[in-house]
């Protein structure tokens, strides 16, 4: 059996699946603050009257590190640069404890100046002063020589031993080095907490005779196991996002090409699949407010939900964006977008009464009839999710996967239906699809198809080879891991020294059977020129298991 949990921002969700269906589903408010305590819940009601040991694969999709996030809430870390010349970094607004040293390392991952070591040593002082206890270190191109990331570890360690330092290239291997930076940063930000609520996971489990492999839902729609994410805690960012395209996957099994509308009772979740494969995002999740190297998903989230709270301020009707509890036919204290729906369709939902005297309640002072004011919060709400769809459509132009669809398909990308997910996707994608022209599909799953998507999503894996023929080396973007190439190496060469690294390490991880399941997304080949003659030849080969659903799942 399979286990699938989905933390929700209102709602957490789970599912057991097997023999080729869902077995059972749980649907448990979510405890902002005891988000354990809300995963144990759901798997305990999942597992009433089964056995532990039956479980063969548990995943979950949590908010953890997203809360964190928002909340500013994780630990206080220092940030130690080490760009070298080029980018003047001090222009930049970066985090309050950002420093730049004396160091530098070029791109062929040569140093070409030395740390100043009193610097460090001063620089360590100020951060233990400062009553800091993580330091991320980042030097420029430290993907192809980690020595100076390493130096300002060992001089910090020296004399602060109960410093916890964070090394860039650890992190992430790819070129751009603002982006490792956030990355880095972010990652000593959240580690620890994050290792605490895999800790209490892992105990539960334990102690209900679950022996099964734990993973967990990245932001790319693929899954990892938790004992990695330990290093990697903010890959599982945007989980909840990516479950609802996964569960879209799970649902339809298909190749069309659609739009995923993800409704909760808070917020509303936008991601595109195009002709059967989910979107991603070239430049990577947004972390505080910055790029990264985490890779995602394409996904936009509006503060706008089934249960958003809708008022009378004394001077207009205001929509969200807060819920204040279920929609009122479901035994909430105030009138939702759900109600007006459930209203205008005469109880459909959940009893009419509740809903119109809900309704009335808002509509009355603000001189409204209450199916007028019906009217209007449906319009309201579909015209938001309508003008949504459209801006997500030109952000995802600029994704370099739908050019290239374009370009070989000769057409315009059309969504060729809306996929609902979510709690109120029976209430609202059925209208959003009229509006915008196209099927609706909404599962009697889609309530818990996040937790769906969860549990059957597939691992994935993403590495670079960055290529030097004039050095005669090559560099992974995973583990530090180098190595010797020769002197007449060709592109095709770099694809299969990738395909190799990729068979090598997901065998590693305990995913190897996924591994020819692979496609390149980047080959570029410079040639180095010193005169008139070629010195040498530059790579870069990127290389992924992309999302998918596991072997053994078929549908429901």
């Amino acid at each position: 059996m399979l286990v699938g949990i989905d933390v929700g921002g209102t709602f957490t969700d789970g599912v057991l699946y097997g023999n080729g269906r869902i077995l059972e589903s749980v649907k448990t408010p979510t405890e902002d603050d005891n988000l354990q305590e809300t995963i144990i819940t759901v798997l305990d009601d999942l597992l009433r009257g089964r056995k532990g040991e039956d479980i063969r694969r548990l995943v979950l999709s949590t908010t953890l590190v997203t809360n964190l996030l928002a909340a500013g809430q994780g630990d206080e870390v220092a940030l130690i640069l080490i760009p070298g010349p080029g980018l003047n970094l001090r222009q930049l607004q970066f985090f309050p404890q950002a420093h730049i040293i004396k160091g530098a390392t070029d791109f062929h991952g040569r140093i070409t100046e030395a740390l100043d070591g009193e610097e460090v040593r001063e620089l360590g002082q100020k951060i233990v002063a400062a009553g800091i206890e993580k330091v991320a270190v980042v030097g420029k191109f430290s993907q192809r020589n980690q020595r100076q990331e390493g130096q300002v570890e060992e001089i910090l360690l020296a004399r602060h031993p109960h410093l916890k330092v964070v090394k860039g290239f650890g992190v992430a291997g790819e070129l751009n080095f603002p982006r490792r930076a956030v990355t880095t940063y972010y990652t000593a930000m959240t580690q620890d907490a994050w290792g605490e609520f895999a800790a209490s996971i892992k105990r539960a489990l334990v102690q209900r005779g679950i022996t099964s492999p734990i993973d967990i839902l990245k932001a790319d729609g693929g899954t990892m196991p938790l004992e990695a994410s330990l290093n990697s805690p903010c890959e599982t960012i945007f989980s909840g996002p990516a479950a609802s395209v996964m569960g879209a996957l799970a649902l339809t099994m298909d190749e069309q090409t659609a739009v995923v509308v993800d409704m909760g009772g808070t917020t509303t979740d936008l991601a595109l699949i195009l002709q059967g494969k989910p979107l991603h995002a070239s430049r990577g999740a947004m972390l505080g407010g910055y790029y990264s190297h985490v890779r995602s998903l394409a996904l936009r989230s509006l503060p706008l939900g089934g249960d958003s709270a809708v008022r009378w301020t004394g001077e207009e009707i205001s929509l969200g964006p807060d819920r204040l509890g279920p929609a009122a036919c479901f035994g909430g204290p105030v009138a939702t977008p759900t109600d007006a729906v459930n209203f205008l369709a005469g109880g459909h939902l959940g009893p009419l009464s509740l809903s119109q005297e809900a309704l009335a309640r808002v509509a009355h002072p603000a001189g409204l009839k209450t199916e007028t004011l019906a009217q209007d919060l449906v319009g309201q709400v579909i015209e938001v999710l309508k003008d949504s769809i459209k801006e997500m459509f030109k952000s995802w132009e600029e994704e370099p996967a739908y050019r290239i669809w374009e370009i070989v398909n000769k057409q315009r990308v059309k969504a060729q239906r809306l996929v609902g997910i979510g709690a109120a996707a029976q209430a609202f994608v059925p209208i959003l699809a009229k509006e915008v022209g196209c099927p609706a599909f909404v599962d009697h799953y889609s309530p818990v198809a996040n937790a769906l998507g969860a549990a059957v999503s597939r691992p994935t894996l993403s590495l670079q080879v960055h290529a030097d023929t004039r050095q005669g080396s090559y560099y992974l973007s995973l583990d530090g891991i180098v190595g010797r190439c020769k002197g007449d190496l060709q592109l095709a060469d770099v694809k299969d020294l990738a395909r190799k690294h990729l068979r090598q390490l997901a065998a590693q991880r305990g995913i190897g059977q996924y591994a020819d399941r692979s496609e390149v997304f980047l080959a570029e080949q410079f040639n180095m020129v010193r005169g008139w003659s070629t010195t040498g030849k530059l790579f870069d080969v990127g290389i992924k298991i992309a999302p998918g659903v596991i072997d053994d799942y078929k549908g429901v």
